[in-house]
């Protein structure tokens, strides 16, 4: 089969790989409809050292089970399914407890001899517990809004949900890139009243406005959180901030923007060590949450929001590319070219 294998920063392929096949009776083998890059693709993709093996890339796809292990009960050979952005049991007491990022026999798509999710095909591990069937053709149009299932809108929902999001609510999104926007999507889902998205680029920021941004805020450090906070008049701030980048400034921003006593959920990958939780963080009671979204307990709540168009996050997708035009797409994205970019086999 055709896959994605990134050898070093910047330097993406497109090879032939080993067919994936059963090797644990717990298996499926996925022939892959859609997959996509993800915007944590990006930082290795800038940053990762040379490597002779290669690392094949992706952890975002929807396809059709072509091949089941023995124990495999719940899915059949023609089921169009969706996978979350990492394998679980959908057992164990981690699962149990809807933590399924933490479960204890499971993994990353990419590692350990597990394919990645850019290729032709996918061998995924224990099936049954990480699979959610969809009701729905290969063909049809809901294609990009349910693969954004596997990562970014699970993962904007996971930001709603830590950040305790609330009918009437005022929130600040921080980022206006794809799991922004879903983030955007998430809390005007369960009633935010006002969401001010802070973001520069004016084509995601308008989308954002699409998907139930109130306010843009394209200031940036000091002047970014007076401005934030000058929207909000007498409050001088916001009681819940969802920060989707990753980096120290998007912290920042968030710290200066929350008022005491709120909160800041974490979405994006931190690239940095080290954050402001000294003294002057402690005195104002602030909590800070978020993480790694669990895919998996989310993905069967947000199904039905999907099916019936109430949410269309599969809008961030703006550009698809073909699987052999896949570094294409990394070049893209890195060059702000591309919000998110699709691709097919």
């Amino acid at each position: 089969m055709r896959a994605a294998v990134m050898y070093g920063a910047g330097d993406v392929r497109v090879e032939d790989r080993p067919d994936p096949k059963i090797v644990h009776p717990a298996d499926a083998v996925v022939r892959t409809v859609a997959a996509c890059v993800c915007g944590s693709d990006l930082w290795p993709y800038g940053s990762m050292p040379a490597t002779a093996t290669g690392r094949p890339m992706g952890h975002e796809f929807l396809g059709v089970v072509e091949e089941t292990g023995a124990d495999v009960t719940g899915l059949k050979a023609g089921d169009l399914v969706v996978a979350p952005f990492t394998y679980s049991d959908n057992t164990c007491g981690y699962c149990a407890k809807g933590l399924q990022i933490s479960c204890r026999n499971g993994g990353r798509y990419g590692f350990d001899g597990v394919d990645g999710g850019q290729g032709e095909a996918v061998r995924v591990p224990y099936a049954d517990g990480t699979l959610v069937r969809l009701p729905v053709a290969a063909d049809s149009a809901l294609v990009p809004s349910l693969l954004a299932l596997s990562d970014v809108m699970t993962t904007g929902h996971h930001g709603a949900v830590t950040a305790g999001v609330r009918r009437g609510d005022t929130v600040l999104v921080v980022g206006d890139g794809a799991v922004g926007l879903c983030a955007v999507i998430a809390a005007r889902r369960l009633g935010a009243e006002r969401i001010v998205l802070a973001g520069r680029h004016a084509e995601r920021t308008a989308l954002g406005r699409e998907f139930g941004a109130t306010d843009v805020v394209a200031e940036r450090g000091a002047e970014g959180v007076a401005r934030i906070r000058e929207l909000t008049g007498t409050a001088g701030g916001v009681d819940k901030v969802i920060e989707a980048v990753g980096t120290r400034q998007a912290l920042d921003t968030a710290l200066g923007a929350v008022l005491d006593g709120g909160t800041v959920s974490r979405l994006g990958v931190p690239q940095y060590e080290e954050g402001p939780l000294g003294r002057a963080g402690f005195l104002r009671n602030i909590t800070l949450t978020g993480g790694a979204s669990p895919a998996r307990a989310y993905i069967e709540r947000l199904l039905p929001d999907v099916l019936d168009g109430t949410i269309a996050p599969g809008r961030v997708f703006d550009r698809t590319f073909p699987l052999d035009r896949t570094p294409d797409a990394y070049r893209a994205m890195a060059g702000r070219q591309v919000l998110k970019a699709l691709v097919r086999p």
